[in-house]
This record gives structure tokens, C-alpha cells and sequence, in this order.
């Protein structure tokens, strides 16, 4: 015998969202806060790297991480003015990220 389900019977489910219906079909978002990270060649991809990689943040962190030993090992009195400011700006962001790292783990 067929399992049938008549009106008001049992596990019948319906979303209804009038937002959702509205801003999908015009193509917006809506929200506190909406993030678009761009267009990807390959969002399947990247998604991939962000879940098994590391978080872009991450990634930043380690690139700021290696930039950091090669600046110790750099040679200021080779650089011109505008590329000590440069490497200066970079020290600068890369010491206030350490200082609210080492705040938030206290």
C-alpha cells in the first residue's frame, strides 16, 4: 500500500520566508552585514583552500609571518626613502596584528 499523506497529517514542511523570495529574485542581499569575496575563477577551488588551507586571514598571517624574517635580513641603507616607508608601513600593521593576537590569547 502506498504511504499517503493527507492535508494536515503529519510531517508536512514549508520555509516561508517573503525576504528570501524577494531578494533572491532581484539578485540582492540583504543583512547587518554582507560580504562578497569577489569572483573566482574556480569558487569550487577555493573553497577547497579555505576549508583545508587556511582561512585568508590565515594565509595573509603566514605571508606577513615570512615578510617579517626576510625585512630582519633586509638592508635599509640600500632602499630609497620611499621604499623605507613602505617596509615601515608593513612593520607598523604587522606589529599592532601581533599586539591584538597576544591581547586576545591573555
Amino acid at each position: 500500500m502506498p504511504n499517503l499523506r493527507l492535508p494536515l497529517s503529519g510531517d508536512v514542511m514549508q520555509n516561508i520566508n517573503p525576504w528570501n523570495w524577494y531578494f533572491k529574485s532581484t539578485g540582492g542581499q540583504f543583512g547587518l552585514v554582507n560580504i562578497n569575496l569577489g569572483r573566482s575563477a574556480d569558487p569550487a577551488l577555493e573553497e577547497n583552500i579555505l576549508n583545508e588551507v587556511g582561512s585568508y586571514g590565515r594565509q595573509l598571517g603566514r605571508i606577513g609571518d615570512a615578510l617579517g624574517v626576510l625585512i630582519k635580513h633586509l638592508r635599509p641603507e640600500e632602499l630609497s626613502d620611499d621604499e623605507k616607508k613602505k617596509i615601515w608601513a608593513l612593520e607598523s600593521q604587522l606589529a599592532e596584528i601581533e599586539r591584538l593576537k597576544s591581547g586576545r590569547s591573555a
